[in-house]
């Protein structure tokens, strides 16, 4: 397996009669960020974000700190934190994961939170597809963050 292929085959070399079953998945287990200021993000995802901490250790073998945070959905955010990590391109977009989206129960009432913490959020839209309003703000590190609303009624 390579990185670049994502060690795919190629479509040539499976016919739809022959193609193996796709994986029974049961939703995000977690999703791993590492941070340049741990303190801070830390911060940011406990205080600002309101996620639950149900670990937090420091592996000094590694110099680094491992924070699991969970989701009210039993979904983890895995927060580390290693000596001088290399930055990561957000902007513009790039090939790879392209951005952290989180559900909320109230947008506006998120929003306003938001700036109490002094946190900027882009314009709220609207998914023309799903009718959901929706923003993207970032984390410490500029990772973008999108919160997303219950979709509008559309009768």
């Amino acid at each position: 397996m390579t990185h670049g292929d994502g060690g795919w085959p190629s479509p040539s070399s499976q016919t739809a009669l022959h193609a193996p079953p796709a994986l029974q998945l049961s939703g995000i287990h977690h999703v791993a960020i590492i941070a340049s200021d741990y303190a801070r993000s830390r911060r940011f995802y406990t205080e600002v974000l309101g996620l639950q901490v149900v670990s937090e250790v420091y592996r000094a073998e590694r110099q680094s700190h491992k924070l699991d945070l969970q989701l009210p959905d039993g979904a983890q955010i895995e927060l580390f934190s290693f000596p001088r990590p290399p930055a990561r391109a957000s902007y513009p977009e790039a090939c790879g994961l392209r951005h952290l989206a989180l559900r909320v129960a109230d947008l506006d009432a998120s929003l306003k939170v938001l700036v109490l913490h002094g946190v900027a959020a882009e314009p709220v839209r609207l998914d023309p597809l799903t009718g959901a309003p929706f923003t993207f703000i970032a984390d410490p590190d500029g990772l973008p963050i999108e919160l997303v609303g219950p979709a509008e009624r559309r009768d």
